[in-house]
């Protein structure tokens, strides 16, 4: 299939990379035309000047960008995808953004005769660079169905939640609960610390039990040697929990936890780590705490 790809960031860019080796047709664009060129010394494919020029031909286009005025610009504005996009073609945004949004250009995009899926990503950059995202999809079933085969290039789970918005706020509830177990495996770890216990040994075995999560599994080994310069950053994961914390307000929602985790974050980021993966919440716990006393060491 000729596909398009928009937006060669920590993800676009291998997500690319596997649409390539798959033997899909691939043409890219990137706003910094360095990093698109930098992609073509590793893959087979080629490079368009403008979001137009990489769409033209291409029976799905997908973008994977910073926020909703992206979104907007490179599918709406001068040298967007509609001005280069054929009808009958499909538009996939793995962008994390706004269900309205995705409403919004599923409406345009029916008027043009366009499918499209909202389709935000699970896994982070260590999914993308193996190929084994999860995909929450937001669409009609025709566009889904055309375009599955690309979006299985680079994910172990793809799911169709149903009509245009559906993935986007499934994403929201998948930020919602990795704020909260974060802060929770970021509160344990300290607290065996500060307890005196052997915290590898206890999370080996708490890891067997309900206590079990991904961040758990992927984290707890880094956080402990304070290592952060890694995964989803700390800036992009305040900006998911806005969008969150503006969709449950327009819904009536209180949602306390999620609002204290993304004040938590906001700390970091005064921190100076902003660019630090989520997990770095330990990071404000142990400022928090430092020179306190130990006393009920184990």
């Amino acid at each position: 299939m000729k596909v398009a790809f928009l937006g060669l960031g920590v993800m676009g860019f291998p997500m690319a990379g596997h649409l390539s080796r798959a033997g899909h047709e691939v043409c890219v664009y990137n706003r910094t035309r360095a990093k698109a060129e930098l992609w073509l010394e590793s893959y087979k494919g080629r490079l368009a000047d403008t979001p137009a020029e990489a769409s033209t031909g291409a029976g799905v286009v997908a973008l994977c960008v910073g926020n909703d005025d992206d979104v907007r610009q490179v599918i709406c504005g001068d040298g967007g995808v509609f001005e280069g996009i054929a009808s009958g073609a499909v538009i996939v945004d793995h962008t994390t953004a706004s269900a309205a949004l995705a409403r919004e250009l599923a409406t345009l995009c029916t008027a043009r005769e366009i499918g499209f899926v909202d389709a935000p990503v699970s896994g982070g950059q260590a999914g993308a660079e193996q190929g084994a995202l999860t995909v929450m999809a937001g669409g009609n079933t025709d566009a889904f169905d055309t375009a599955l085969p690309v979006m299985e290039a680079y994910a172990k789970c793809v799911r169709l939640l149903g009509a245009s918005g559906a993935g986007q706020l499934a994403k929201m509830v998948n930020q919602i609960c990795i704020a909260g177990v974060v802060e929770g495996l970021s509160e344990a770890l300290l607290f065996s610390q500060r307890a005196g216990l052997d915290t590898a040994a206890v999370i080996d075995v708490i890891s067997q039990g309900a206590a079990q999560s991904w961040q758990m599994e992927n984290r707890y080994k880094t956080m402990l040697a304070g290592e952060y310069e890694h995964g989803f950053a700390v800036d992009w994961m305040r900006k998911d929990l806005s969008i969150v914390l503006s969709e449950s307000e327009r819904m009536g929602l209180d949602l306390p936890v999620t609002q204290l985790v993304d004040g938590f974050y906001e700390e970091v980021q005064t921190m100076g780590g902003s660019r630090w993966d989520t997990s770095s919440l330990l990071a404000r716990l142990e400022s928090k705490h430092a020179g306190s006393n130990d006393e009920g060491k184990a």
